[in-house]
């Protein structure tokens, strides 16, 4: 397995064999039966995540005759899906109210006890009241993969249609007038060179009155659309942060099951916004009850070190006194990373266009403060079905759910983020301060400051140059508690068909040699959880008759965890994700 993650080029190593969906689907070999035939909708749904699974549902209670499909990128719904994750059920319990009582529900461990702490080092703490925003009371701790698989379920049952392994590679849209009318997927079967191999299948266009994004942070076809109309161009620039999560077995001495820790703080430095989690909860399996623990730290893509490493910061997290009692004797089960929203209110753009609108992630309903994003992720999906389903109920629905915009303004969801709108912004100028202001904005202000703070930049233009910076130093892998990329790359399933072309575009190929490693330390290395990036010698020139050894940058795209952290951090903005051959990327089962 690991042979596959220490490939030291792309298309080299062993590979699971893979077939092309078409051939899994009986759906897709009914519906696609030629080339030049659509498949054809009243809405379609980009992304099987909490948000367009809601919407989905939410589509066929409103308006049971419409014919509504899902898209998902990875091999299987949930299989992309990473979070924390304390679940807030408002959402669901407003789409589904008698979740609590299907016994197929995936284990949701409700929370008992919150705890928050200042990590001043590997030793010491600085035990904080936990903020209001922050408290868990009636939450529960889920494997959000788990909830998303169960969410497809009933949005089967209500014969919505749920294609995974196939990504939309890009938008369908009419020019006279500007409008989009679906999705054509990426071409499967195509190698490195660029040749249809013996397994090629055509891209499939799938045409809908509407199309909803709900992609997750950074999607590929969400920043299609936000270009094409400017959808930002009223809002702030987003900004994100990088998480990082491990899943662990431990022993029932040291389980609290609904234990919720928040750390922030060490191994942080005080001007790098961040923090970190453990949680703990059950899940059966196999007909047993096993003890897990959640870890992770989540890093602001603002931060200024272009050798900080997200990765390196989690296994040093975990040698601290408190962490390293509860993980020293456990497993370690699962491994993954992914990106998230944290521009909040200010950075939510035009949510509607022509033909389509954006939820969930793919337009940023993240409340940083409190920690969570699936109820308003859910609930944004929810808004926009009902906002397509009243225009499809007209003889002439108008070319885009306009009423989306104006019914979202009047929701909880920007109740919500309105409130809370100063709290991230307040963190430019470091941990203590930011900790002050958002004690006064939730306590004195009680989220109605007369002022908006705005957060002024793109994430990569914080990025300052490497000869201001040491390298920081982190924990030498025991393979018990601390463990190197490679080998933890295997816990996540990750594996993409080698022979492709690579989905990780360089705009100018020269930019990694001549820029980003003399004056920014080669960042790519360091930021990417996947080891995806490599600064190698390059192989000798026979034809040259100089020594000098050239290093150049390797893109290990096989290793991609889809965390999206290269698009948005890369100081100079080279680097462009684009979704790879449908079914490949991690392959989460409990995350």
């Amino acid at each position: 397995m690991l042979g596959l993650f220490r490939s030291t080029s792309l298309g080299t190593g062993p590979s699971r064999p893979r077939r092309n969906p078409c051939t899994l689907s009986p759906l897709w070999q009914r519906r696609c039966s030629s080339e030049a035939e659509a498949l054809r909708y009243d809405l379609l749904v980009v992304g099987a995540g909490p948000a367009g699974l809601s919407a989905a549902i939410r589509a066929k209670q409103c308006l049971p005759e419409a014919r509504v499909a899902v898209l998902e990128k990875g091999s299987e719904v949930g299989a992309h899906i990473l979070s924390g994750n304390c679940f807030e059920p408002r959402a669901l319990d407003e789409l589904l109210p008698n979740w609590r009582q299907d016994p197929k529900f995936p284990a949701h461990e409700p929370v008992t006890h919150d705890q928050f702490a200042l990590f001043l080092s590997h030793r010491r703490q600085l035990p904080l009241p936990v903020p209001h925003l922050m408290r868990n009371d009636a939450n529960y701790i889920v494997s959000l993969c788990q909830v998303t698989r169960w969410l497809a379920k009933q949005a089967e049952a209500l014969a919505v249609d749920i294609y995974p392994g196939f990504a939309g590679a890009r938008l369908l849209v009419d020019k006279n007038p500007t409008r989009v009318y679906g999705v054509a997927t990426n071409a499967f079967g195509i190698g490195r060179d660029g040749r249809p191999k013996p397994n090629y299948a055509p891209p499939v266009s799938i045409h809908a009155t509407y199309t909803l994004l709900a992609e997750g942070c950074r999607g590929s076809l969400t920043r299609q659309a936000i270009e094409r109309f400017r959808l930002a161009d009223a809002s702030e620039p987003q900004s994100y942060g990088l998480g990082v999560k491990e899943l662990w077995r431990v022993p029932a001495s040291v389980h609290q099951p609904g234990s919720v820790l928040h750390t922030v703080g060490w191994p942080l430095d005080m001007r790098t916004y961040g923090g970190s989690f453990m949680y703990h909860f059950r899940d059966r399996i196999a007909g047993s009850m096993e003890n897990l623990v959640a870890v992770g730290l989540v890093v602001g893509l603002d931060y200024k070190n272009p050798l900080l490493s997200p990765y390196g910061l989690l296994q040093k997290w975990k040698t601290h006194d408190q962490i390293r009692r509860v993980l020293a004797q456990g497993e370690l089960l699962e491994y993954g990373a992914r990106c998230l929203n944290e521009g909040g209110y200010q950075s939510i753009p035009q949510v509607a266009f022509p033909g389509g609108a954006l939820i969930g992630c793919s337009a940023g309903f993240l409340n940083v403060p409190k920690l969570k994003g699936t109820h308003t992720a859910m609930k944004s999906g929810m808004l926009a079905a009902e906002c397509c389903c009243e225009e499809l109920r007209k003889p002439e629905p108008s070319p885009e759910p306009s009423q989306y915009a104006e019914t979202l303004r009047r929701s909880w969801i920007i109740e919500e983020l309105y409130a809370v709108r100063n709290i991230r912004p307040g963190f430019r100028w470091g941990l203590l301060p930011g900790l002050l202001h958002a004690a006064v904005d939730t306590y004195l202000w009680r989220g109605r400051a007369p002022y908006t703070w705005k957060l002024g930049r793109a994430d990569h233009t914080a990025t300052r140059l490497a000869d201001r910076y040491r390298r920081p130093s982190y924990p030498a892998p025991d393979q018990r508690l601390v463990f190197d990329i490679l080998t933890n790359l295997a816990r996540s399933g990750t594996n993409h068909e080698h022979d492709q072309p690579c989905h990780l575009k360089l705009k100018d190929p020269t930019i990694p040699e001549r820029v980003n490693l003399p004056l920014y330390g080669g960042p790519e290395q360091f930021y990417c959880p996947a080891k995806v990036y490599e600064y190698t010698p390059a192989p000798p020139d026979p034809a040259s008759k100089t020594t000098t050894t050239t290093i150049r940058l390797q893109i290990n795209a096989q290793n991609c965890l889809h965390c999206k952290a290269c698009d948005i951090k890369d100081p100079t903005q080279n680097i462009v994700w684009t979704p790879p051959e449908g079914g490949g990327g991690p392959r989460y089962s409990r995350m």
